[in-house]
């Protein structure tokens, strides 16, 4: 999948340290996609780059969010509670704009998109890879942050992810695009028979027929 380079970087100040937002620009957007990473990687991840190269072409600005832990080099991520500060205090460079903002992120970043939309005026959450459970651990759910968001919601979700698969998903006020055969990095096997870009192309294609129907 093409790369592209972010039109702009800005690093913003939080009561967590310092965050950084690399912005991906729509010609006439419609709304911006702001989307983090999990807890163990950055925004280098396939899914995010690919929303990335993708979705600015169909009006909608994706603004890529590095919490200040990341952007400070540390390798652990901090507690949920300092992430949430963290990303509350990047809402408002996100919300800038004065377009509608959908809340995204990938596993950790799920999370606290998911705890945190209502709060900050989120229209939309947009759930990549969200954490259900620890690797082997079911009775552990998070199900409840993710069918609290109190905000249209959708689920992407590697078919093989130990975090919890699509058929473990409660049922709930949310979509669910399944990713046949992915991870949780959305990684498929090389047996599998669609290819990488092909995972990559239902990440992308789900969200983009999504935030179309959004109201």
């Amino acid at each position: 999948m093409t790369e592209i380079e972010a039109a702009a970087t800005e690093e913003i100040e939080t009561e967590a340290g310092t965050g950084r937002v690399s912005w991906y620009e729509a010609e006439t957007p419609a709304y911006v996609l702001a989307v983090s990473h999990g807890a163990g990687g950055g925004i280098e991840a396939r899914d995010l780059r690919a929303l990335a190269a993708v979705l600015p072409a169909h009006g909608v600005t994706v603004a890529l969010v590095e919490q200040p832990w990341r952007v400070a080099g540390k390798k652990l991520a901090p507690a949920p509670k300092t992430l949430d500060a963290g990303w509350r205090g990047l809402w408002p460079a996100l919300a800038k704009p004065g377009l509608p903002v959908i809340a995204g992120g990938r596993s950790a970043g799920a999370r606290v998109a998911c705890r945190t939309a209502a709060e900050l005026g989120a229209v939309a959450v947009l759930a990549l890879s969200f954490p259900l459970h620890p690797p082997g651990r079911p009775e552990k759910s998070r199900a409840d942050e993710l069918l609290g968001a109190g905000v249209p919601t959708l689920v992407v979700q590697g078919g093989n992810d130990p975090f919890g698969r699509p058929e473990e998903f409660p049922e709930g006020a949310f979509g669910l695009v399944e990713v046949p055969y992915g991870d949780h990095g959305f990684a498929v096997p090389k047996r599998a028979p669609l290819g990488q870009d092909e995972a990559l192309m239902v990440i992308t294609g789900g969200v983009v027929e999504w935030i179309a129907s959004l109201p």
